[in-house]
């Protein structure tokens, strides 16, 4: 088996180059050969990506998290649009809306937003999307802007009926650590009622770790098998079968070769 972990922040886990490396060969190990690598800030990116750009299977997101709204940095489309043609780099993101922690105000969070889903459509990338207490304004924006190339809502936290709607747009569901936890019914009736073709796995590291590792401080990739173990006994499927859709779903969605 292996297992594609399609959202860590490895600049969080560690900022030490030679403690990344020592965090992506750990998870090599535990059979996670792909890792798409999450910057929330441009003045992040470039020093991760610099760090890791040697490796052939540690892909890259480019955009700026709704935490960035206030200062996402100067010239920061300018910054984007130069990042995305350099190679490995698959997808715009993280973006999306976040009003739980209230950064900014909501009109300068969904401008940030439609001017990243813009680029994305530009320059034909699929799109990872944050959503916290801001769901019915992500779907309203992506009604009329998802991109061509299509969009994931990463860590999935809302409820079935939410995913019934998002379906329709035909966009991906990324479940992370937190779908191990016992309280997390509703994550849990979700990943029983979406089509087994549009899940994706991640582990959101450094954080949402699972429940298998709530002793530990902090999430690594080499921890994503955990919630694929969990998956397979929710959905009632080998869990060798499981692992090779999720693969085939995740190249899929970032149009990468499977072998």
């Amino acid at each position: 088996m292996q297992f594609f972990d399609t959202h860590a922040h490895i600049g969080l886990i560690y900022n030490d180059p030679i403690e990344q490396l020592r965090v992506l060969q750990e998870a090599k190990k535990a059979h996670v050969t792909r890792i798409v690598s999450i910057c929330n800030s441009l003045r992040d990116f470039g020093k991760v990506y610099n760090n890791l750009k040697s490796l052939p299977n540690v892909y890259h997101a480019v955009g700026v998290a709704p935490s960035e709204v206030v200062n996402p940095g100067k010239d920061w489309i300018q910054t984007i649009e130069a990042s995305v043609k350099l190679p490995n780099v698959v997808a715009i993101g993280e973006t999306g809306l976040d009003y739980f922690k209230k950064y900014g105000d909501k009109t300068s969070q969904i401008e940030l937003f439609i001017t990243q889903l813009e680029l994305a459509e530009k320059y034909n990338l699929p799109v990872i999307i944050h959503n916290r207490e801001a769901g019915k304004d992500v779907l309203d924006i992506l009604k009329d802007r998802i991109p061509s190339a299509g969009a994931v809502l990463h860590c999935y936290s809302e409820n079935a009926a939410y995913a019934k709607e998002a379906e329709k747009l035909n966009l991906y569901f990324s479940f992370a650590g937190n779908v191990t936890y016992r309280n997390a019914r509703n994550l849990h009736e979700t990943a029983l009622n979406v089509p087994i073709d549009r899940i994706l796995i991640e582990t959101e590291s450094p954080f949402m770790i699972p429940a298998e590792y709530r002793v530990r401080k902090r999430t690594m990739p080499a921890y994503l098998p955990s919630t694929a173990h969990f998956l397979a006994d929710l959905l009632d499927m080998d869990e060798e079968k499981l692992a090779d859709q999720l693969w085939k779903n995740s190249c899929k969605f970032f149009r990468l070769p499977e072998d």
